[in-house]
């Protein structure tokens, strides 16, 4: 069981790296706000984190970073920093979301949405030493609708999958 489970994971953290770069080669809004994205990776990060775990979700999230930073910006580029502060901050902020509030996965989806935008914003002014504060209204107005998209088709993915995944598994 457990290698049907990692084989499984392995082709999950294929997918979000798939959909992570198809998706930064798209700008949205001409790409006048850098960094602004639908954030459709983090909807197979939603989806492991509610079909297997915690553990499990962040694990693909920060294999994710990696490889798309190996493969596009370059490993330790400030974008994999941004990339991997925000990946941090909203995994995190997802799973307390889930365990302590009754929330449906849209609403932990937003919570990770905001939160991702939370920790871009904080590593740029670690990293570029300089207020970028006044970058996060405008992130955080983006977060919102973004994180209901990516919560709608994480809902619809889990939908879909949980019952085919139990029946596989008994």
């Amino acid at each position: 069981m457990e290698l049907q489970k990692n084989a499984r994971l392995s082709l999950l953290l294929a997918f979000a790296v798939v959909l992570n770069i198809i998706e930064n080669s798209i700008p949205l809004f001409g790409g006048h706000i850098p960094g602004l994205k639908l954030g459709l990776a983090n909807s197979i990060i939603l989806f492991v984190l509610y079909i297997y775990s915690f553990k499990d979700a962040m694990y693909i999230s920060i294999l994710r970073v990696f490889l798309v930073a190996i493969l596009r910006t370059g490993v330790f580029s400030q974008a994999f920093f941004f990339s991997l502060m925000g990946a941090l901050l909203s995994g995190g902020a997802m799973f307390l979301t889930k365990k302590f509030t009754k929330l449906s996965i849209v609403g932990v989806s937003i919570v990770g949405s905001i939160f991702h935008s939370i920790g871009q914003v904080l590593m740029a002014i670690i990293i570029l030493n300089n207020n970028m504060i006044y970058y996060l209204p405008w992130l955080l107005i983006f977060s919102i609708p973004t994180g209901i998209i990516v919560g709608i088709i994480s809902k619809e993915l889990v939908n879909y999958f949980k019952n085919d995944l139990q029946n596989f598994e008994n």
